[in-house]
């Protein structure tokens, strides 16, 4: 399925949520809608909004709670985005200037308190506080899984266990919570939220082990690997299946050119060749592809409609996507 074709049981209410987005965002300060009109302007796929939509017709009927709790993730998320571009010192997002690139780090830092500061007001405002608890638990986790990743790069003694407790707090607890929301949006029922969560969550796992692969060119694209996570010193799955199948000096070997040569083309192409050879990449997508059908599996407990097809249809596109 195409985006377009996902939207389809959605595009009315997706077209409405950006009017309420945007009117979400508003200001009395000249230059701080400047910037959210440029934030608004370079949005992506909006897969986050699909989500709690989606989610909220597979458990009920739509509602204006629904709208909310796409808008306070979305204000939360892009809160969390702008202030990791001023961590990161990044000047680009997206293909575009980053909100710190054009307006300088200490106003980028005041739009993110903004943002934040709306989401909550949003939720405060309407009696949604089962919906911020929802995201806000995901923002706490956000940041452990970034603190964590953080440490453990320091040290590179990643394993496993560490590696999907970190993606799980990272990236997939978004995606769990926009599920969770679009289904407490509608529903009282809380096995049908955990049910909706743990979905988002399996999903979110997938995505990202997803993303791990385009470090190495997905496996089927080899000829142009790019070594980011590498030079970023990221332990990814593909890289740490490797090293635990490794000999100890071929293990002693790569861990030192992540170490001390992560930013050699050739050093790093070592490593990329390494993780191809000793069937990493086959072992991420394996994993992926268990995390896919563990999400699709959930979903298949909910009754068939259109919005659920669509729902399966995001759930390949983010396992099948090419960037």
């Amino acid at each position: 399925m195409t985006v377009n074709e996902i939207k389809a049981p959605i595009s009315g209410e997706m077209a409405e949520f950006e009017l309420k987005f945007k009117a979400s965002m508003k200001s009395a300060v000249p230059l701080l809608n400047k910037i959210i009109h440029y934030i608004v302007k370079r949005k992506g796929k909006q897969m986050r909004p699909m989500f709690v939509f989606l989610s909220a017709k597979v458990c009920g009927e739509m509602n204006e709670s629904s709208y909310r709790a796409a808008a306070l993730i979305e204000l939360l998320h892009t809160a969390t985005l702008v202030h990791d571009d001023v961590v990161d010192d990044s000047n680009e997002r997206r293909g575009f200037f980053s909100v710190n690139a054009l307006w300088k780090n200490k106003i980028a830092v005041l739009v993110g308190d903004f943002l934040l500061s709306r989401g909550l007001l949003l939720s405060i405002d309407n009696g949604d506080f089962h919906l911020l608890s929802i995201v806000s638990n995901a923002v706490k986790e956000m940041s452990e899984g970034e603190l964590l990743q953080i440490e453990k790069a320091r040290r590179l003694d990643i394993d496993e266990a560490v590696y999907f407790d970190i993606i799980r707090k990272k990236t997939a607890s978004l995606i769990a919570s926009c599920c969770a929301c679009g289904a407490a949006s509608v529903t009282t029922d809380k096995q049908v939220i955990e049910r909706m969560r743990t979905f988002g969550e399996a999903v979110g796992i997938a995505f990202q082990i997803k993303d791990d692969l385009f470090d190495y060119g997905d496996g089927t694209n080899i000829g142009k690997p790019t070594g980011i996570d590498i030079k970023e010193k990221k332990m990814t799955l593909p890289l740490i299946y490797a090293l635990n199948n490794a000999s100890f000096l071929g293990k002693r070997r790569i861990i030192n050119i992540v170490k001390n040569n992560n930013n050699d083309p050739k050093k790093v192409a070592e490593v990329i060749d390494f993780v191809i050879k000793s069937g990493g990449i086959q072992y991420a997508e394996n994993k992926m592809n268990e995390f896919k059908q563990k999400a699709l599996t959930l979903l298949s407990t909910f009754t068939d409609c259109p919005s659920r097809t669509s729902l399966e249809g995001l759930v390949r596109y983010t396992t099948e996507r090419k960037n």
